[in-house]
């Protein structure tokens, strides 16, 4: 199946060519990337005299006038949230977008963010490029080990080869997590080979703090500027500006690629309180009645049809009138920030769109902006000020986030450095207006239909009506091949290339009422999978429900066992309508051809991405048991770093200590969730920040005598999630222990970083949140760390 489709999209894209190429660039049709170095016009004789010199023009194998290309990716976001097509958060940059161009109401993703992203910039289905589940919960079956493979070259290699200037600002979350380091290897880096972009500034994991974020700069680790009011969405528009400028002075002849994928609104939902307050009060009456309100506007605006139904809740989702009213305020608060945050990201986007002003090149630049990798994400569950919780799977309630949240400032702290917040999941529902489900849940349209605007001011005629073919993330790149009228290369870096899996939507361009070309998609992630097929949807939800910290008899789940659903998408926009029942035909057609897809694609075996759920044990890490490192050592990846938080282990320090030493000795995680060794004025402190929910401590009575002393950390675990008996030694003596209560059985974070001597980033204790980084005055000679 897999084989036609790339038949199928060869056939589409020959013949819709929007530019005529020159003769050079036609003599080599570029099947074979990198292009071969053009040969030298001079002529060498064995006497400087009797020789040639003439300068060899470079070929040019673009068209002419070829548009510079701006993809934007928003992260988290759903199909009812933008005010462009009903939702109830402004956004007006998206606005302007649609305004100027098309849009799409059946445009699709994977559910989850990097299968998206990797689907994205290769043309592929995302277990294909060995991208089932996040890079973190990569597991080794092919289809989900997180390895884009060199025989799926990215838009960026290809592009690059033939003569487009390349970046990619924010969110990566396509590199193995355990490939991170300043060791790499970086293949698999936005700016390695592998990959191919020529600019990276951003973070490489799949969140990160907006205020501290873990940065690189291509292949370099960089703090974040030191300003009075830093936030990365800002950060991330103000790179992009600087980018552009430079590439216009030093490359004016050159188009470019740009991906802009910030981490907003991702958790943790972070913003400037005065973002937030703007919608104050816009949302007192809860999800249910935000999801009334919306489905009305989006058909008032002819966003989807008018015969469009509103599906249910889920059943085990609570209702806006079961929360108790002194948890209420919590709530809202928790939207208001998170729509402050989106509305935020959107204007640093607009700021982008007018630098294309500035520059004067807007009119030949072609802007696909996604809005959102997956649907609205519902991995807040309860509402949370730790969003991780819910990733490690850690039961808490409603009162702990509450009390924790007033220790750290009550509800004008929501969004700040001492918390990473999410909102309830019943807003993510909402925010998936008129769908059923959310952001993980592949079988569904709130977990995969993404708005998408289009536009091109030299090409693309600005049209109001709805484009309603279907198509999917794998079709981005190639509608840019069949707009630069290139063929997929079959050979890149010497690597046979597969198939491409998309389709073009060029044919879309000029007609908004154009039968769809997109014959069959398959959807797969944690168990939950669909596909279409010629206008009909057949699914089935999946073990795992991601509104729940557990999620009933995931253990025992049996894919050969769940039980399927079948729409007819023509007459039924939100899936409304199961039809399994009336067409067992139809269906068993459909699942059958499902399998079929699963197995071309590497999507067996079937559920892979809940392994890691059942089995933490075998999450991503390196295969060392000891370390040495000194004060030379920050930075480096949770998961790459010794699991000092999560299994037993024994770290001794040799230092030296100064009169009422102070500073860092050592520190994993960050503001949500870490360990901590440090000195506070001559007192030796361990802390375990239990996802900002529990604090566990232990301080020497007596202060360290200057001069040169063995610490050693000895932590017991039974298993990953079990309590912790920590005991501190200080030369050959106990001085302190604590008493974890439970541990964390995955990860605190997923971008924060092991670091000696300093706490990088936010930091694990509010004891020396204001003195953070809080570096060692005294000298630290060696840390070994050894698991037991």
């Amino acid at each position: 199946m897999a084989v036609a489709f790339y038949v199928k999209s060869i056939v589409v894209l020959t013949p819709i060519l929007l530019f005529t190429c020159s003769a050079k660039a036609a003599s080599n049709d570029g099947s074979v990337l990198p292009f071969p170095p053009t040969p030298s016009a001079s002529i060498a004789a064995p006497r400087l005299q009797d020789s040639k010199h003439q300068r060899r023009v470079e070929q040019d194998h673009l068209p002419k006038d070829a548009p510079n290309i701006l993809i934007i990716l928003l992260d988290d976001v759903g199909f009812g949230l933008p005010d462009t097509y009903g939702g109830p958060i402004h956004t007006p940059t998206l606005s302007r977008i649609a305004n100027d161009g098309i849009s799409y109401n059946a445009f699709h993703t994977t559910s989850i963010c990097s299968p998206t992203r990797a689907a994205l910039l290769t043309g592929r289905n995302h277990q294909r490029v060995g991208s089932g589940t996040i890079a973190e919960r990569a597991v080794d079956w092919d289809g989900y080990t997180g390895v884009i493979p060199r025989t799926s070259a990215s838009i960026a290699k290809v592009l690059g080869d033939y003569g487009y200037k390349t970046a990619a600002l924010g969110k990566w979350h396509n590199t193995p997590a355990t490939e991170t380091t300043p060791m790499g290897p970086f293949t698999l880096w936005p700016t390695g080979e592998g990959i191919g972009f020529d600019y990276f500034y951003g973070f490489l994991a799949g969140e990160t703090s907006q205020w501290e974020p873990r940065l690189f700069e291509n292949f370099n680790p960089i703090e974040p500027p030191q300003v009075e009011k830093y936030h990365l969405s800002e950060d991330l528009a103000d790179k992009a500006i600087t980018w552009m400028r430079k590439q216009r002075a030093y490359s004016p002849d050159k188009p470019f690629l740009m991906y802009w994928a910030p981490g907003a609104a991702h958790g943790p939902h972070h913003i400037f309180k005065e973002w937030a307050d703007k919608y104050k009060g816009q949302f007192d009456d809860g999800w249910d009645a935000l999801r009334e309100r919306t489905f009305e506007r989006q058909k008032q605006l002819g966003w989807i049809p008018a015969d469009t139904k509103l599906t249910p809740r889920p059943e085990t989702m609570a209702a806006w009138n079961s929360v108790p009213e002194n948890q209420r305020a919590f709530q809202r608060r928790l939207m208001e920030v998170f729509a402050g945050f989106v509305e935020h990201i959107d204007v640093q986007a607009g700021k982008v769109i007018d630098e294309l002003d500035r520059l004067n090149i807007r009119d030949n630049t072609i802007v696909f902006y996604i809005f959102g990798d997956n649907g609205a994400s519902a991995e807040g569950q309860n509402g949370s000020i730790s969003e991780l919780l819910a990733q490690n799977q850690i039961p808490n309630t409603i009162e702990q986030q509450i009390d924790a949240m007033n220790q750290l400032g009550g509800l004008d702290a929501l969004g700040g450095p001492k918390m990473d917040n999410m909102y309830h999941a019943g807003w993510a529902w909402a925010g998936d207006t008129p769908f059923k489900y959310t952001k993980l849940i592949a079988s569904h349209f709130g977990g995969t239909r993404n708005p998408m605007a289009i536009s091109w001011p030299a090409r693309i005629k600005p049209d109001k009506t709805p484009r309603s073919q279907f198509h999917h993330v794998n079709d981005i790149v190639p509608t840019i091949y069949d707009i630069l009228g290139i063929k997929p290369p079959r050979v890149v870096d010497g690597f046979q290339q597969d198939p491409i899996d998309g389709v073009s939507m060029v044919y879309t361009f000029a007609d908004a009422t154009a039968p769809t070309r997109k014959v069959t998609q398959y959807f797969d992630n944690n168990g939950s999978r669909g596909i279409y097929h010629d206008g009909w949807f057949a699914s089935t939800f999946g073990p795992l429900t991601p509104w729940l910290t557990i999620s009933p008899g995931l253990a025992a789940w049996d894919s050969a066992k769940d039980k399927w659903e079948l729409y007819k998408l023509n007459s039924d926009f939100s899936q409304a309508e199961d039809l399994a029942g009336k067409e067992p035909q139809r269906l068993s057609e459909m699942k059958s051809l499902f399998l079929k897809e699963a197995e071309t694609n590497n999507a067996f075996p079937i559920g892979a991405g809940i392994w890691l759920r059942i089995h933490p044990e075998d999450r991503a890490k390196t295969p060392y048991r000891s370390w040495d490192f000194d004060a030379t050592t920050t930075r480096m990846p949770e998961f790459a770093a010794p699991g000092v938080g999560r299994e037993s282990n024994r770290v001794t320090i040799d230092a030296v200590f100064g009169e009422n030493a102070s500073g860092v000795l050592y520190a994993l995680g960050g503001a949500s969730g870490g360990l901590t060794l440090y000195m506070d004025d001559g007192h030796l402190v361990y802390e375990y920040n239990m996802m900002i929910i529990e604090r566990y401590t232990a301080r020497s009575a007596q202060k360290l005598s200057p001069g040169k002393h063995r610490i050693e950390v000895g932590t017991s675990i039974a298993k990953p999630g079990a309590p912790a008996l920590v005991v501190l030694n200080v030369d050959g003596h106990e001085v302190a222990r604590a008493d974890v209560k439970r541990t964390v059985p995955a990860a605190f974070t997923a971008s924060e970083t092991f670091d000696v001597g300093v706490d990088l980033g936010s930091p694990v204790s509010l004891k020396y949140f204001d003195k953070r980084p809080f570096p060692f005055n005294g000298t630290i000679n060696r840390v070994h760390v050894e698991l037991q």
